[in-house]
């Protein structure tokens, strides 16, 4: 892998890591492992109290990205605003394709399942399965989008919910 390649990212960049959502780069270190230096960055998810280290030659393959375009959020926005299109598969089957859709770290997915999983005020209630991974969709769309806007993750929900809202109008 080039030097380029891997210095893409820096310290106190934010980045999605596709299983944990928004986090932030703290540093980059070198530790032994087995004998043999390892470069790392340090990522802080300030919010789930957790660091990560992920080795920088393993980037690619873990899938750590930079945070969307402001374009891709609009695109996000975009399908918030469709149809809901539920399958007609069994619950477990849709189950696991929302978990895989808020894993990929895809923020297009990740607007899929929180358009697909929103109920408004009158509609039928919200399994508790169905609420855990709505409520997972909505917090790593509303991390993102309040990280690449700059602003906190209150003004980012309001956004998000208002698109929702409108939606349902």
């Amino acid at each position: 892998m080039t030097k380029s390649k891997k210095l893409e990212f820096r310290p106190n960049d934010y980045v999605v890591y596709p299983a944990h959502g928004v986090g932030q780069i703290i540093s980059i270190e070198e530790q032994e492992v087995a004998g043999f230096k390892l470069e790392l960055f340090v990522i802080s998810f300030e919010k789930d109290k957790m660091t990560l280290r992920v080795p920088t030659n393993r980037i690619t393959e873990s899938g750590l990205r930079s945070l969307s375009s402001p374009d891709v959020i609009s695109q996000a926005m975009k399908t918030l605003k469709g149809k809901a299109k539920v399958k007609r598969a069994m619950w477990s089957r849709r189950a696991q394709e929302y978990e895989q859709k808020i894993n990929s770290g895809d923020l297009i997915s990740i607007a899929e399942v929180v358009r697909d999983l929103h109920r408004t005020d009158d509609q039928r209630e919200q399994s508790y399965s169905e609420r855990q991974l709505y409520e997972a969709a909505l917090e790593r769309l509303t991390r993102e989008v309040a990280a690449v806007s700059g602003a906190d993750e209150i003004a980012a929900a309001k956004q998000v919910d208002d698109v929702l809202t409108s939606r349902a109008a």
